[in-house]
């Protein structure tokens, strides 16, 4: 699965969530969040439902088609 970044970042936006906020939210650091986000890391399913939940979203809204 890969993450459409532009889809996230509206995402986190819509929620008016810093970095900081959403890894406190997900329990995921900020470290592999700021990863996750610039494309250097591929975030693991686990990772992504904790970013979904995080979001009240489902994985499917910032997974690429």
């Amino acid at each position: 699965m890969k993450i459409d970044i532009t889809k996230l970042m509206l995402l986190i936006a819509n929620k008016g969530l810093s970095s900081t906020e959403l890894s406190k939210l997900s329990g995921i650091s900020t470290v592999t969040l700021c990863r996750i986000k610039n494309g250097s890391q591929v975030a693991r399913p686990q990772t992504l439902g904790k970013i979904a939940m995080a979001l009240g979203c489902k994985v499917e809204d910032f997974i690429e088609d």
